[in-house]
């Protein structure tokens, strides 16, 4: 029962511990998204590693589509082995939030943060950082396979300005297009 009980208060302490190094500020997201603009196809250029997304070896991509209220999301990558992997799933906008605060859930009724931290490129999007108020989770997604280093600069640049640790983002290989 001693065991269990330090155990138990280690892990509480763990906690702890990381709560108190976790950044405290608000994580401010862009003052508007146009979803129409947003909608299509997006290329993941660089990422928070997370256990989600462990499967992933390359060409990781995600395809936004408005469907009424909702969005469909539809995540797709390579594994290792070479098979294509993917999920579908819907995100929510917040209300008040100028549709840059979704709410994305693959496994109903659980849902995640998806803010839009940060926009950059031409008229579509050329470029975003999401990221969640947790700052755990972060991606710069880019229209195409392949991002400018201006704004991968800038990208992570905003990432880190915004409490992100630059360095723990990791580089997505986009090697081919999925089918």
């Amino acid at each position: 029962m001693k065991r269990f009980t330090a155990l138990g208060a280690a892990a509480a302490l763990a906690v702890l511990a990381g709560c108190a190094t976790a950044p405290t500020t608000p994580l401010p997201t862009v003052a508007s998204v146009d979803l129409a603009r947003y909608a299509g196809a997006w290329y993941e250029v660089a990422s928070l590693p997370n256990r989600f997304q462990k499967q992933c070896a390359a060409d990781t991509q995600a395809r936004y589509r408005q469907t009424g209220a909702d969005i469909e999301v539809v995540n797709r990558c390579r594994t290792a082995d070479g098979k294509v992997d993917d999920i579908t799933g819907v995100a929510k906008v917040v209300e008040g939030s100028g549709n840059a605060k979704l709410r994305v859930s693959f496994f109903r009724p659980f849902y995640g943060d998806y803010w839009i931290l940060a926009l950059g490129g031409d008229a579509d999007y050329g470029w975003v950082l999401v990221g969640e108020s947790t700052r755990q989770f972060g991606w710069v997604l880019s229209r195409k396979p392949t991002i400018a280093p201006a704004d991968l600069e800038a990208a992570l640049a905003r990432a880190e300005a915004l409490g992100y640790a630059r360095s723990a983002f990791k580089a997505t290989p986009q090697t081919q297009p999925l089918p």
